[in-house]
């Protein structure tokens, strides 16, 4: 494999995933380096299928090992949802703010704080043939936003022994122990050795 795609449109993930693979000499290659457009519907009931839907339409599109993932937050006062889809949840609010403060609701009434990122990464490396990577970043929920760094849900989670928000921690933190780092760290041993 000299090189290989990330099939994703979100271009803070890219980054983040760049800056993991800064070290190796793989050549990773976005949606832009091969000029593609559009992308699959994600039907899948769970993180790893969603992954598995994407990775497999890019490596169809390119013959070149694709990789994608599919990761989300689950969150204790909401019955451990939004989950596969977490993207969707945030989208359907006028604002990330207005989301945030139907969570900070939700905790205030039943006083679950619990949460947990998780990612799935799906690797296609031929037809039909996929593996999978799960990492998974456990905490807490935050009593107000915090924090200019990060995507998404970032600001108002904060993990397991820590105090501040993935929001405020440095993208190099916070590659150091969240959810994605985990799963590409699997991913690039498993492609290593």
């Amino acid at each position: 494999m000299r090189g290989l795609f990330f099939f994703s449109n979100n271009k803070n993930k890219i980054i983040e995933i760049k800056k993991i693979f800064q070290t190796n000499k793989y050549k990773l290659l976005s949606l832009e380096d091969l000029n593609i457009d559009g992308e699959p519907e994600e039907i899948g009931r769970t993180f790893e299928e969603n992954a598995k839907i994407k990775s497999e339409y890019g490596f169809n599109k390119t013959g070149i090992p694709c990789f994608a993932d599919d990761s989300g937050i689950c969150i204790e006062s909401l019955n451990w949802k939004p989950g596969v889809h977490s993207k969707k949840f945030i989208n359907k609010f006028k604002s990330k703010e207005s989301c945030f403060k139907k969570i900070f609701q939700s905790i205030k009434n039943n006083g679950k704080k619990r949460a947990y990122f998780k990612t799935s990464i799906s690797l296609t490396i031929n037809k039909n043939e996929n593996i999978i990577f799960n990492g998974k970043l456990e905490g807490t929920i935050a009593e107000k936003t915090d924090g200019r760094h990060g995507f998404g849900y970032d600001p108002i989670f904060i993990p397991r022994n820590f105090e501040e928000t993935l929001a405020q921690l440095s993208i190099n933190k916070k590659n150091e122990i969240s959810h994605r780092s985990i799963a590409i760290n699997k991913l690039i041993s498993f492609i290593f050795n």
